[in-house]
């Protein structure tokens, strides 16, 4: 068994990213941890655990990271059961371990775990964790944080989402399917006019843990924007899971968030293809308003999604929403699957689109309402 445990996000200054993500997107507090070199921010909406780390002195890790990179994600993290067995099968592959297993204790509770070096300088942290129900260790924090009892809008991580540098799709899938025993669901090849990509989804046994890969087929690719800006390989964008994006759309837009334009074509040529009684009038017009993705699974269950302008300074890291609705199928209720593979062209041909906007405005002012120098 495995599934999301944690994202680590290296950045420059902590407490205002911490504020940014309380402020946008409604995560909440939850401590900090300052050593010698590195100040740690713990933010948590629902299920939903990030850290946030900016440098003290140079001779913080996170330092030389920036040195080399913009802010991003620096760690995946993945909860499994037994990570001592995972730990002896990864000696036996040759993985890099960034140190033994760790733990500590309390209330009588253990959390055990270690760090590989995955794709590309990724990290993922391996975490076995005790059955607590009223508060969560995260490695590193030296203390434990308490669920939150307040309503949530975001109900965890779907997916995440690696950019790779051209012709190392395969060997990434490779590695990843080695190591941690990730199996292909889905591959994909998109293509406009101007440039394209792959992509590979990967998923664990129980299909958990969804970890996508994409590369680019183009030097003008969205993904070879990204592999220049970042400097290499990198987490393009987390799927926060919701079950009303609706209206954690409408709040997020009112909190100032800023997600990508579609064009209107998309949804004239939608209106066609979906069944009438799918969606209520007033749902449909805030669709439109809001500019969200929808596309029908092979169960003919609807998946929604939108997308996030980029959140730091350069155009790299970015977040999705999305909401799988069910149906009935068989007497049994059945969630949407897969990516919108309808609506992929259409995502790919919008980030185009801005990606055109950013070379076109070479003097373009930082936009205002994301995180810009955070």
């Amino acid at each position: 068994m495995m599934q999301f445990d944690h994202l680590h996000f290296y950045v420059t200054n902590a407490k205002a990213s911490r504020d940014w993500f309380i402020q946008k997107l409604g995560f909440q507090a939850q401590g900090c941890v300052t050593n010698s070199d590195t100040h740690t921010e713990i933010i948590q909406q629902g299920s939903v655990y990030f850290l946030l780390s900016s440098p003290v002195t140079d001779a913080s890790p996170v330092a030389q990271y920036l040195h080399q990179h913009p802010s991003g994600i620096v760690d995946v993290g993945f909860q499994v059961e037994d990570i001592d067995s995972v730990a002896q099968r990864m000696k036996v592959e040759g993985v890099k371990m960034m140190q033994p297993i760790q733990q500590y204790s309390v209330d009588n509770s253990v959390l055990k775990w270690f760090t590989i070096v995955g794709w590309g300088g990724l990290h993922h942290t391996l975490v076995e964790r005790p059955n607590h129900p009223h508060w969560k260790l995260l490695p590193s924090v030296p203390f434990p944080i308490p669920y939150s009892q307040v309503y949530s809008h975001i109900v965890g991580i779907d997916h995440v989402v690696l950019n790779v540098n051209s012709g190392d799709l395969q060997a990434a899938v490779n590695w990843y399917k080695q190591v941690l025993g990730f199996k292909s669901q889905q591959t994909f090849d998109i293509q406009t006019k101007r440039s394209g990509l792959h992509s590979q989804v990967l998923v664990d046994e129980h299909k958990n843990v969804q970890f996508p890969i994409n590369e680019p087929t183009s030097e003008k690719s969205q993904i070879q924007e990204f592999i220049d800006v970042n400097r290499g390989a990198g987490i393009q964008h987390i799927a926060l899971k919701t079950k009303n994006i609706i209206q954690v759309v409408g709040q997020l837009r009112q909190q100032g968030l800023p997600f990508i334009s579609v064009s209107p074509f998309y949804y004239s040529q939608l209106q066609k293809q979906l069944n009438k009684n799918e969606l209520s009038p007033a749902d449909w017009k805030t669709i439109q308003e809001y500019e969200i993705l929808i596309d029908m699974s092979d169960s003919d269950a609807m998946l929604l999604q939108i997308f996030t302008q980029p959140i730091f300074d350069e155009p790299t890291f970015f977040f999705e929403f999305i909401e799988r609705r069910t149906s009935w199928v068989n007497g049994n209720f059945v969630e949407a699957e897969g990516f919108g593979e309808g609506n992929f062209q259409a995502l790919f041909e919008a980030m185009e689109q801005e990606q055109i906007k950013r070379s076109q405005s070479s003097n373009q002012q930082p936009n205002s309402e994301c995180m810009k120098g955070l």
